[in-house]
């Protein structure tokens, strides 16, 4: 499908991409089949909300909790998070590319990759595309609690400062407007512990179709779902 001219976009989309594992298992191919071919269709919803001229788009790439998973899976995507990072080198994209979550867990030779591509990205003027990795809603706000005692302890701010305005401030996702839609395809029906403090009013959209079946034509259908929806904000 193709939006209507008059529609209205959302400036900030995040999508939790789920079910590579189980589209593996449908297919009957190896789960990391499953992880690439979500990888591939990352980049092209990427580039496709790139030229929607989305503000930003923020998605959910690898979780604290999924550390439990089997050492071969996790060696595997960090794989996969490398190549990645080299292709994107390569990619005409005027994005400018941040990455939210704990970086010191992740391997020295992917946080050099992250660092290259967040500084040689810095000056583009497009889209910002985050990517969670290593990230957990509950681990950023407690960072975010523990740094902003920290500053009151030391006296850079006062207790009677701290605000909504300032806890977002000191989120990952500062000077971003919060997500207008938190996509998750696969038929789970739940936020796994993503923005829990950026979706306060985000509209929730869920999809019954597995991450590497997802297209821009299911996209479209997200974006005209939202312009249904009638977003009060707390209001009458």
């Amino acid at each position: 499908m193709s939006l209507p001219a008059d529609i209205r976009l959302p400036e900030h989309i995040a999508i939790i991409m789920d079910g590579n594992g189980r589209w593996a298992k449908q297919h009957h191919v190896p789960r990391q089949s499953g992880h690439a071919k979500g990888a591939e269709v990352f980049k092209t919803i990427a580039k496709y909300c790139e030229s929607l001229e989305i503000k930003a788009l923020t998605v959910y790439a690898f979780s604290t909790e999924n550390w439990s998973r089997s050492e071969t899976e996790v060696r595997y995507l960090m794989k996969l998070f490398r190549e990645y990072l080299d292709d994107a080198f390569t990619m005409d994209s005027n994005s400018r590319i941040r990455f939210l979550g704990e970086k010191s867990r992740l391997p020295e030779d992917l946080l050099a990759l992250m660092k290259k591509l967040e500084d040689d990205s810095s000056s583009n003027d497009g889209m910002v595309l985050n990517i969670a990795l290593n990230y957990g809603g509950r681990a950023e706000i407690t960072g975010v609690v523990r740094k902003i005692a920290e500053d009151a302890a030391e006296g850079r701010l006062s207790v009677g400062e701290i605000d909504e305005q300032l806890v977002s401030s000191y989120l990952y996702t500062a000077g971003l407007p919060d997500p207008d839609i938190i996509l998750r395809p696969s038929g789970e029906k739940r936020i796994s512990n993503f923005l829990l403090w950026q979706c306060a009013y985000s509209e929730f959209i869920y999809m019954d179709v597995l991450w590497p079946d997802f297209t821009t034509d299911m996209l479209d259908e997200a974006i005209v779902e939202y312009n249904k929806r009638n977003r009060r904000f707390g209001g009458r």
